[in-house]
């Protein structure tokens, strides 16, 4: 029986922690979310000002890093590369900013901002990331 990591409340709670400190030390809006490794939210902070959209946007772009095992980035750079076939895929937050959490070589849950620019978005989500060493 193989065995993985998983995320604790105490490692959301310091994730969202981190990532809501490097979004408040830049003046950036967001909202930060944080799944499983099945794309299930664990925990979700949406910051002062930050547009109501951000939070279904910051949640998909997490379960989309946790499912497909990779960053946003990755998906939204096959699209806009000419392979739109790639639109059929059951996610719908293929847009930078959804960073998957690491340990040990196995994904056990990923970060999605949503708010300001794609690579700041993607910042802010592996700022939180730190938090936890992945």
């Amino acid at each position: 029986m193989q065995t993985k990591s998983v995320l604790s409340q105490a490692d959301v709670t310091a994730m969202l922690d981190a990532a809501q400190q490097e979004a408040d030390s830049n003046g950036w809006p967001v909202t930060i979310a944080v799944t499983d490794d099945g794309g299930h939210l664990l925990g979700l902070r949406r910051l002062d000002n930050a547009a109501p959209m951000s939070a279904y946007v910051a949640t998909e772009k997490a379960r989309s890093a946790s499912i497909g095992r990779k960053e946003t980035k990755v998906f939204e750079d096959m699209i806009n590369g000419g392979r739109n076939a790639f639109l059929s895929a059951p996610l719908e937050g293929m847009l930078e900013g959804g960073v998957p959490v690491i340990i040990d070589g196995q994904v056990i849950g990923a970060v999605g901002i949503s708010g300001v620019k794609p690579d700041q978005d993607a910042q802010v989500a592996k700022a939180g990331i730190k938090a936890v060493g992945g």
